[in-house]
């Protein structure tokens, strides 16, 4: 990968707001010291606040406990409060988000919850017609506000609302003339803010503005959400369209809804299973938000930019890079906003901050003394080169080596029919990998469990390193049970090989 380049093209810096960072805590949650080292450095690196999104890390309570992560020990609820507390103290506000309608798999995949989906086989999304489904997601509401001293912002999501009207309730709904799928959106996101807005009268809402997107400016009028929700718009992408953005935003502007906020990405938007941040593709993401918000009207009133961190796409996909990995994209982010650009103050800004000689994590190098390195920075060096060593075409392309492929293909395994010679060499290599591997693992392994739960460095494991190894395992087995059959019993020894 190349290096991030500093950029000629310069905004005015990111207006007057918040600049939030978003914590995904659906997957890879951290260990509680580690969540306060992060906090500390988001803090010294310029930011505002933290939008959480806890899912079932909450502890939910009665009849909500189930909704309570098995995988690893949900946060208590001392730990909930002593994060904010830390949060507090570095001068950040804490905005929780809580799913109400789509991207509720946390909630509806639970057997006992399976008739509040819209349609059985989608397990992210609400049936907006029952009113149980609208009295779940007040009491997760409730409890989360609850546990939130002092609490003046929540955010309720609302994205991605999949198979809406598709459920046999909302087909009939539907077929009452002049009813459409935004209105049935719009009833159910209205009902849920119009609720929050009578428990909590002071409560800001912030919902995501996707689902909003396609609607007239007579819809937004007469949507009764005005005055209601401030929508956060999304784009995670490096070539942004600026214009078709600043539309957007213009449009909700024009339909009463001037306070807006920007969602960019430092992480977890480059592909659902990606391993190692790109740096430069979250700065690019970054400089299309610095011209949108140099383009609008002076009407809008930009509320704030929350910088996402996806650690799943939903709660059922798998991990994408650790926060770890993503931090000097992180730090690129904010001071591409502070500056306007990505200038060689910027860049020396973050190099120092973080005491490395390059703002990609693939190759920083560390130039200061170890107590000012970044808090997570040698697990980011272990899985930067653990991801190298599994992508390497030699080791997971070994099955389609020419040797593995002229000499011990499925045919000849399956025959027990090899030249003893040839299979020995593949042997060897196999164990070399799997050697070398294993020694990687080891270190990743011990590194990622200071900073996550057992359950996390499991799942990363299996997920990014099993699938490589495992063909490797099976070769070295395979040849030892065909050498079985082609050499006498009393050479193994010198072959290197189990009996």
């Amino acid at each position: 990968m190349g290096a991030t380049q500093t950029t000629e093209m310069s905004y005015p810096p990111w207006p007057k707001g918040k600049k939030l960072v978003h914590l995904d805590l659906k997957g890879a949650p951290p260990r509680v010291e580690y969540l306060h080292r992060l906090i500390e450095l988001f803090s010294e690196l310029g930011v505002d606040g933290l939008l959480v999104e806890y899912e079932d890390v909450f502890p939910y309570d009665g009849e909500l406990k189930l909704l309570q992560a098995t995988a690893q020990p949900a946060y208590s609820r001392d730990e909930v409060l002593s994060m904010q507390e830390f949060a507090r103290s570095k001068g950040m506000e804490v905005i929780p988000l809580v799913q109400t309608f789509g991207h509720m798999e946390f909630v509806l995949k639970h057997r006992s919850m399976w008739h509040l989906r819209e349609v059985a086989h989608c397990v992210g999304t609400l049936n907006p017609h029952r009113e149980e489904g609208v009295k779940v997601v007040m009491e997760m509401l409730r409890q989360v506000v609850e546990l939130h001293p002092g609490l003046s912002t929540l955010h309720i999501g609302a994205d991605e609302v999949y198979m809406l009207g598709e459920g046999e309730e909302s087909k009939l709904w539907l077929a009452s003339p002049g009813r459409t799928v935004e209105q049935l959106f719009l009833s159910h996101v209205t009902k849920v803010a119009r609720a929050v807005k009578e428990a909590w009268p002071h409560m800001t809402i912030i919902m995501w503005d996707d689902m909003m997107r396609g609607m007239s400016l007579d819809t937004l009028k007469a949507s009764g959400l005005v005055g209601l929700v401030q929508p956060m718009l999304w784009d995670y992408t490096p070539n942004l369209d600026a214009s078709k953005t600043v539309s957007l935003l213009e449009k909700y502007c024009s339909a009463g809804m001037a306070d807006l906020w920007a969602a960019s990405s430092f992480k977890g938007s480059t592909s659902v299973y990606t391993c190692v941040t790109s740096t430069q593709r979250h700065l690019d993401n970054h400089l299309q938000w610095l011209k949108v918000a140099a383009s609008l009207s002076p009407a809008v009133n930009m509320k704030g930019i929350a910088i996402t961190g996806w650690q799943r796409y939903d709660h059922l996909s798998v991990l994408c890079e650790l926060i770890p990995v993503a931090i000097p994209s992180l730090a690129v982010c904010l001071q591409t906003l502070l500056h306007g650009q990505f200038s060689a103050e910027a860049q020396s800004k973050v190099t120092g901050k973080l005491g490395i000689s390059s703002v990609e994590v693939e190759t920083m190098e560390m130039t200061c003394v170890a107590d000012t390195v970044f808090p997570g920075r040698r697990l980011a060096e272990l899985i930067v080169e653990l991801n190298a060593l599994l992508n390497s075409e030699d080791i997971r392309f070994f099955e389609n080596s020419m040797f593995v492929r002229g000499w011990f293909s499925p045919y000849q395994r399956q025959r027990k029919t090899v030249t003893p010679l040839i299979t020995m060499q593949i042997h060897n290599q196999a164990s070399l990998y799997l050697a070398t591997l294993q020694q990687k693992v080891e270190a990743v392994r011990e590194e990622m469990a200071k900073l996550y739960p057992d359950s996390t460095v499991q799942e990363w494991i299996e997920e990014h390193v099993s699938p490589v190894t495992a063909p490797l395992q099976r070769i070295t087995e395979d040849v030892a049970a065909c050498l079985k059959e082609m050499v006498p019993k009393n050479h193994f020894s010198s072959f290197d090989i189990a009996d």
